[in-house]
């Protein structure tokens, strides 16, 4: 079998590669569905699938995994002299660390993992084609080269410009404010994303393999993926914030990367509020609505169940317990214990990057308030600061370390000793090691971001003060010692909601800052230990491979019945997305349905007006000569009871449908029956007790009096509160109240509370056809045909009620009844069958008609319906 890794057909059907040397093989089963389709590529035909199936049926396929984030977990180095390249993993990278701990743990140690993703390096054109085949072959890593001008636009510029600062609440009110936005940039964004998802589809077996992407640099990759898969098993996890609607709508792109995170099948996200940040924006700017299912989160888009996970990223436990466990670790505790503690002073330690949301100039000025207000601390305390260099570039960067160095500075002249330095800064790169061994003797880890995705600092600090032997043989710490840490961290910090025993400050509030560290200093060693100990059953049991684990259960979950679901692709570009329908859902036959309604005595049939009998767009609203024919056909036969469901005026359908003999109307929520008796028109109603609308209307009053933008419409036989016009979730949130207050109310009223799409009103559709259904079952005249017909999503009810009957059986239809509910237009439908358009229901109904017409002519009677079959049909909804 040949590799699936080749992008080029020819080079895989003859079995070359680039430069004439093959590449190394991802997986004997994997050749992409493509390439094994029959008649695409010579010799990969039904016979040579023969020759190996044995061989294949003898082997378990392996799960695998695609893990695509902007850099891949390795490092690059050219050897001395410009002889090629070295690579090795990168230990801190978090990928690596998926990997690595996975198949330490949960049963997954056979899963395979491929990379996607950039170099830190510029690789020359002419060595592509050799770094790739390394990488591939060493690490099951395959790159993306982007040329620089094109890297600096996409990464620089649109990421770290534009995305990043407002992911991170910062809008461009000016160019020194973040940048305003650049189509040029947003161009570039799209261009990268194209190639990772160009790369992606040289490896990909879409049947079998998941997809995991990461991060807000490859947001519209989901889209190419599904436009070119539409099955595709993808997954998408942000470690950024995600900001507010009220931020994020100011981003002109902002409806392209909602719709093309929503191409993925899982979301993943750090906390709830950057997950309800994210679903407020759906809603607003979409109008999608979610909905919990069995405990998760569900967003229905295009029939496709797209799941938000809230789930916070955790550490690497092995990572750090072998670091903690390294000679050079015990004797960095012991050099900095020699130079803290044999003095008696307690070391509080920040770790944070030098960019301007992680708040070192705010953590200064607390400290500096800390000294000022409590002159004990003067000569006891040092806050030892570790400055990372910045990950981006530019103005911002540099004031943030001049800042920082003048404060420093600032500090250490007005509080300084001979011996004492309140604040030492480490602006230069430490070796992992160094920095845990500063954990381990720090009395208080500071983590004061202004906003931060996740940072995981304080997970650190705590696995490094719970420490091992070497570590308390180092401190002098007996084996029954318990262990103990202080934690301030910021509230717009990703990890701050799972670290409950951690002082959590505001921290552009310097004096609230202040006061944490010197309560930090001050609380008793008893509450440290309690605190710690609370915080280390977490962040151990919950570390990145159960992180991990965790997300890929839920997108194994998520995918489950992709195989089952038929789809389309629909829209161009980025506002592609698929439409996902129950393999059930087919279009309606007009021969079947002609057959069984042949067959059949006792028919009900139910069309709604405008989107089925009338087009939307259509101009004119009244019915056409052609439709009164049509619906006169129908209505004349014995056997049909016909109604016409529309939400329109009762006065406007009597207008349009007076030619119409025995059609039953449903006017404004009620149903009335007109029957021709001497060239007169009389209405067969039932009178209606609307004596609760004295007691609904009140209410509604009230809610549309503290609700801006909701209006209350009194129609004939319901009264609707609608809230299109106000606040999505303020509205939504009334609504539900509304509808409990007036089913308490009107619990001994005859009348039904129906909570719809932006409304809350008496009734619904879809107890119109219950109702007609129970009066026929009540009379023991079960219908043995039906045909509902409908295109909106007040429709919808109707399906539900319709083929909610069918399943029950004999209790509500006839043994042999034929169901057709049906919906103009292939979209997500509770109905089975489906019409493209108003003019193919038209083609139906004329077809119906004639068999009637037929029927008839051939000695069918075509008298009216009897009075009692008329009084059924007339009962009105209570």
């Amino acid at each position: 079998m040949v590799s699936r890794s080749y992008s080029n057909l020819l080079e895989l059907a003859s079995g070359g590669g680039g430069g004439g040397e093959p590449l190394p093989s991802l997986g004997r089963r994997r050749v992409p569905r493509v390439v094994t389709a029959p008649g695409i590529v010579p010799g990969l035909d039904a016979s040579d699938d023969d020759d190996d199936a044995s061989d294949r049926s003898s082997h378990a396929p392996r799960e695998r995994v695609i893990i695509v984030a902007n850099q891949l977990p390795v490092r690059a180095a050219h050897r001395a002299g410009g002889a090629g390249w070295d690579f090795a993993w990168d230990e801190d990278s978090l990928l690596l660390q998926v990997k690595d701990s996975l198949r330490a743990h949960h049963g997954r140690g056979d899963v395979e993992f491929v990379y996607v993703g950039g170099l830190r390096d510029d690789v020359p054109p002419a060595e592509h084609d050799q770094v790739a085949h390394e990488l591939l072959e060493g690490f099951r890593c395959v790159p993306t080269f982007l040329p620089a001008d094109l890297r600096s636009r996409f990464y620089h510029g649109f990421c770290k410009q534009q995305l990043w600062p407002l992911f991170h609440y910062m809008l461009p009110l000016s160019p020194e404010l973040g940048g305003r936005f650049d189509r040029l940039l947003w161009q570039a964004y799209v261009s990268v994303n194209k190639i990772f998802a160009d790369k992606i589809l040289e490896v990909i077996s879409p049947d079998e393999d998941f997809v995991w992407v990461h991060d807000y640099h490859l947001m519209v990759l989901p889209t190419f993926l599904r436009k070119r898969f539409n099955r595709v098993k993808l997954g998408f996890f942000l470690h950024s914030p995600f900001p507010s609607s009220e931020i994020y709508k100011t981003l002109p792109v902002r409806e392209e990367l909602l719709r093309s995170l929503l191409n993925a099948d899982l979301i993943g996200f750090h906390t709830f509020d950057y997950a309800r940040h994210f679903l407020s924006c759906c809603s607003r700017m979409l109008g999608l609505k979610y909905e919990s299912q069995r405990g998760y989160i569900a967003l229905e888009y295009y029939g496709r169940t797209v799941t938000i996970k809230i789930l916070p990223v955790g550490v690497h436990l092995e990572q750090l317990q072998s670091v903690l466990n390294l000679p050079e670790t015990g004797v960095k505790v012991a050099e900095l214990l020699k130079q803290f503690n044999h003095r008696s002073r307690l070391l509080l330690l920040g770790v944070d990057d030098m960019d301007i949301f992680k708040g070192i100039s705010l953590k200064l000025l607390a400290f500096e308030q800390l000294l000022m207000q409590h002159p004990k601390w003067r000569g006891r305390v040092v806050l030892v600061q570790i400055a990372n260099p910045a990950r981006g570039k530019g103005k911002d960067v540099k004031e943030v370390q001049e800042e920082s160095d003048a404060m420093v500075k600032r500090i250490n002249d007005a509080f300084g000793q001979p011996d004492y330095q309140p604040v030492i800064l480490i602006d230069k790169p430490l070796r992992f090691y160094e920095r845990m061994a500063y954990y381990v003797v720090a009395e208080c880890c500071l983590v004061t971001a202004v906003r931060d995705g996740m940072n995981l600092i304080p997970y650190e600090y705590i696995i490094a003060r719970q420490g091992n032997e070497m570590i308390d043989r180092i401190l002098g710490l007996g084996p029954s010692s318990r262990k103990k840490s202080m934690l301030v961290v910021s509230e717009f910090i990703g990890c701050s909601p799972s670290l409950s025993g951690a002082i959590r400050v505001n921290p552009w509030n310097i004096d609230s800052v202040a006061d944490a560290m010197d309560s930090a200093l001050e609380m008793p060693e008893g509450e440290k230990v309690l605190r710690h100990e609370k915080h280390h059953r977490y962040v151990s049991t919950h570390d990145v491979s159960y992180w991990a684990n965790s997300f890929l259960q839920d997108l194994e979950r998520t995918c489950l019945d992709h195989n089952r679901r038929r789809c389309w692709g629909i829209g161009f570009g980025l506002k592609f997305r698929v439409v996902a329908l129950d393999p059930n859902f087919k279009k309606l036959a007009v021969e079947h349905l002609v057959s069984a309604y042949r067959r059949t005595t006792k028919r009900i049939i139910l069309l709604d007006y405008d989107g089925t009998l009338m087009p939307q767009t259509s101009f004119g609203k009244s019915p056409t000569s052609r439709t009164i024919d049509m619906l006169n056909s129908l209505c004349r036969d014995k056997n049909n009871m016909v109604f016409l469901v529309s939400t329109k005026s009762r006065t406007t359908l009597s207008e349009w449908f007076s030619p119409c003999e025995n059609l039953g109307l449903a006017a404004e929520h009620g149903y009335f029956l007109r029957l021709r008796r001497d060239a007169e028109w009389e209405e067969c109603v039932t009178v209606i007790d609307c004596s609760w609308k004295q007691i609904a209307e009140p209410v509604m009053k009230t809610y549309t009096e503290t609700t801006d933008g909701s209006t209350i419409e009194d129609k004939e036989t319901a009264i609707v509160w609608s809230y299109e016009d106000a606040d999505p979730d303020f509205g939504s949130c009334q609504a539900k109240e509304l509808h409990d207050h007036l089913e308490s109310v009107l619990s001994n009223e005859p009348v039904s509370v129906k909570a719809g799409l932006n409304h809350v009103e008496g009734v619904s559709k879809g107890l119109v056809a219950k109702r007609i259904l129970s009066t026929m079952q009540e009379r023991g005249d079960l219908p043995d045909f039906i045909l509902c017909v409908g295109d909106d999503r007040s429709d919808e009810d109707m399906f539900e009620v319709i083929t909610t009957a069918a399943a029950r059986g004999p209790s509500s239809l006839h043994p042999e009844a034929e169901v057709f509910a049906c919906t103009v237009g292939r979209k997500p439908s509770k109905a089975k069958y489906y019409l493209d358009d108003p003019a193919d229901i038209v083609r139906l109904i004329q077809g119906l008609a004639n068999v009637s017409n037929d029927q008839a002519s051939h000695g069918g009677s075509g008298a009216t319906l009897p009075d009692d079959a008329a009084a059924a049909a007339a009962t009105v909804l209570r």
